[in-house]
C-alpha cells in the first residue's frame, strides 16, 4: 500500500471519495464545505485507522490523468452483491442506469473499460454488449492471470490502468494497477489497501463516480457535457 502527497502540517487525504484537510489532533475536517467527523489519529469516524493511509487528491489526480483502460469486479460493483440463482446455470444481477451511462461516457472520451469477475452470468454479457465494454472474463479463479493477459490484450502498462474492487479477492489486483479503488462498502481489508475509496457503494454509482474522477483528471469532462448543456 502507499501513501505519498504528505504534507506536515496541512494533511490531505482521499476517502470516500472526498478531500479532507485537518491536523493530527483530531476534531472537525472539511471537504469543502461538507464537514468529515476524525478521530485523535486523523481517520473519518466509522472507518478503521488503516484505510485512512490513502493517497493525495493531487496523487489520485495524477494517476487518474493516466488511465488508459478501467478495470473492475461485477458483483459488487457494478452491482449491490446480491444475486439471484435462475436455474443451476446462470443468475440475475441488476445494474445502475448511472454507472452504465458513466462507462458510456469514459468510452467516448476513447478510455476503454473491462469487466473480470469470478461468477458467470448471461446478464454480464448483455449488460457488456450493450454499454460497449470490451473486455469480459468471467467464471475466473485466477483473476491475476486474466488481469495480465487483458493488459497485454490492450497493450497498456499497469500503470495506465485502473481497477475497481470490494472484496480481498480483488486486492491483488488494485495493488498490480496504477489506481486501486474501493467501492464505499467494501470489505475493510479491501478499502486499507486502496488508494482511493468512493463515496457511493458498488451497484449504487461507485463506477460512475470513479469515470466522472478519470474525465476531469483528463480534462475531458466539460466537452463531453457539452452533448447536454448546449442546444
Amino acid at each position: 500500500m502507499r501513501d505519498e502527497g504528505h504534507h506536515a502540517e496541512d494533511e490531505r487525504r482521499v476517502v470516500d471519495g472526498q478531500t479532507e484537510t485537518g491536523s493530527a489532533s483530531g476534531g472537525s475536517a472539511f471537504a469543502g464545505s461538507i464537514p468529515v467527523a476524525v478521530d485523535n489519529a486523523g481517520a473519518p469516524s466509522g472507518l478503521s485507522s488503516a484505510s485512512s493511509l490513502l493517497l493525495s487528491s493531487i496523487e489520485i489526480e495524477r494517476r487518474a490523468e493516466r488511465v488508459k483502460l478501467l478495470l473492475m469486479d461485477c458483483d459488487g460493483v457494478l452491482t449491490d452483491g446480491r444475486i439471484t440463482l435462475l436455474g443451476e446455470d446462470d443468475e440475475q444481477k441488476s445494474f445502475h442506469t448511472r454507472d452504465g451511462h458513466g462507462l458510456v461516457m469514459l468510452h467516448r472520451a476513447g478510455i476503454k473499460s473491462g469487466i473480470i469477475s469470478g461468477r458467470t452470468s448471461s446478464a454480464v454479457v448483455h449488460r457488456a454488449r450493450d454499454l460497449g465494454i470490451t473486455y469480459l472474463r468471467q467464471g475466473t479463479w485466477e483473476k491475476v492471470k486474466d488481469f495480465t493477459e487483458v493488459l497485454a490484450e490492450a497493450r497498456v502498462a499497469a500503470e495506465d490502468v485502473a481497477y475497481i474492487g470490494d472484496d480481498v479477492t480483488d486486492i491483488p489486483l488494485m495493488r498490480r494497477c496504477g489506481l486501486g479503488v474501493a467501492v464505499a462498502d467494501a470489505t475493510d481489508d479491501t478499502r486499507a489497501a486502496a488508494d482511493f475509496v468512493t463515496r457511493l457503494p458498488g451497484g449504487f454509482g461507485a463506477v460512475r463516480e470513479v469515470c466522472e474522477l478519470i474525465l476531469k483528471a483528463q480534462r475531458r469532462w466539460d466537452d463531453l457535457m457539452k452533448r447536454y448543456t448546449e442546444e
